[in-house]
């Protein structure tokens, strides 16, 4: 028996309804959605800290996923885990035409485009139709992710900044309505949201993914917050007990110290 339909056997013995675990059986594809998504940015996770060890533990629940939901539509005579595969493999040989057949590509930018056009000839075939361009779009994804991808999609239409300098001035311009905002001239969380997605729209314009940055970003403020923390700790007290004039000279000191590593 290989690996995988070892997983398969496991993933089924779960879902028995007579001798499986009462947890797994009572499950559905709504409820088991959360974890899904939660298992991918944990992927993503291991990723930044380039940590493969943990990549390959997370690559693993993430696969369970993908069997828990072939599992339960197998249940319902809908489709099976090797009906995914089976999918999956037949796209990517549609979509790289110049990988498996004699079509020719010039660069990445090019694929990209003709992978849209493969999607759109997919839609067409399945009689899908889009009365939007943004149709398609997951409202369930990260707000930082879908941003961009909505962004990306008017660009496609034509409708975008010609150049980065453009959106940097935009992002002034929403700065300045922010202060109005704070003011009492508008609505102040209105006002950040439209900052953020501008925000997010350079990102794409200087082809950088925001939520990737943003991780990033995250990551190396935990860290700085976290050395912060042991600084102040060797002189036995804690960060609410020092006041914001020492919390900032230590955080200076991180810093500073990251400088000269």
């Amino acid at each position: 028996m290989s690996e995988i339909d070892r997983l398969l056997d496991i993933m089924a013995r779960l879902r028995d309804p007579q001798t499986g675990c009462p947890w797994d059986v009572e499950q559905d594809f709504q409820t088991i959605a959360p974890y899904t998504v939660e298992e991918a940015f944990e992927v993503a996770d291991a990723i930044a800290r380039d940590d493969m060890d943990d990549l390959r533990d997370e690559l693993g629940d993430l696969l369970f996923q993908v069997v828990y939901h072939a599992q339960m539509a197998r249940e319902k005579d809908a489709f099976d885990f090797e009906g995914v595969v089976s999918a999956i493999c037949e796209k990517m040989v549609r979509r790289h035409p110049h990988v498996f057949g004699g079509a020719e590509v010039a660069d990445a930018a090019q694929q990209s485009r003709a992978w849209e056009a493969h999607k759109a000839a997919e839609r067409a075939d399945r009689g899908v139709r889009r009365n939007s361009i943004l149709d398609g779009i997951p409202r369930g994804m990260p707000a930082l992710a879908r941003a961009q991808k909505l962004g990306g999609r008017a660009a496609r239409a034509g409708f975008d900044w010609e150049h980065s300098e453009d959106v940097v001035e935009k992002l002034h311009e929403e700065i300045d309505e922010l202060a109005r905002a704070r003011k009492g001239d508008g609505n102040i969380a209105e006002e950040i949201g439209d900052l953020l997605f501008t925000v997010v729209n350079l990102c794409r314009h200087e082809g950088v993914d925001a939520e990737g940055v943003l991780r990033s970003a995250n990551a190396k403020f935990e860290n700085r917050f976290r050395r912060l923390e042991s600084r102040i700790a060797e002189e036995g007290r804690s960060p609410e007990e020092v006041g914001i004039e020492k919390l900032e000279k230590a955080w200076e000191a991180v810093k500073t110290e990251e400088d000269g590593a």
